[in-house]
């Protein structure tokens, strides 16, 4: 199996009543591609961080193997919920894949 773990940095221009719409709205769009995207395990998003981290949002994600996540990056079901909700609002994205 393997473990795609991505760490977002929302813009600063937003508004704190904004972020947490965006947060919100990431984390269901995403887990919500559980079921509809072949290949994942478990998707999760972490929207409620410490005061001490410097990320605003997390998602730990589990994939059968590299290739479904391969597959899962240019799904179409994930590409629109990236192009709607994650893209147009992150500054930073940081991202470690690896075998579990």
């Amino acid at each position: 199996m393997v473990k795609h773990v991505i760490l977002w940095t929302l813009k600063e221009e937003l508004s704190a009543e904004e972020k947490e719409n965006v947060k919100q709205g990431i984390k269901e769009g995403l887990e919500a591609l559980k079921g509809k995207v072949p290949g994942i395990v478990e998707i999760k998003v972490n929207i409620n961080g410490l005061a001490s981290s410097n990320a605003d949002l997390m998602l730990d994600s589990t994939f059968d193997n590299e290739e479904a996540l391969k597959n899962y990056a240019t799904h179409p079901e994930h590409v629109a919920v990236a192009d709607s909700k994650v893209r147009p609002y992150t500054k930073i994205r940081s991202c470690l894949d690896y075998e579990i």
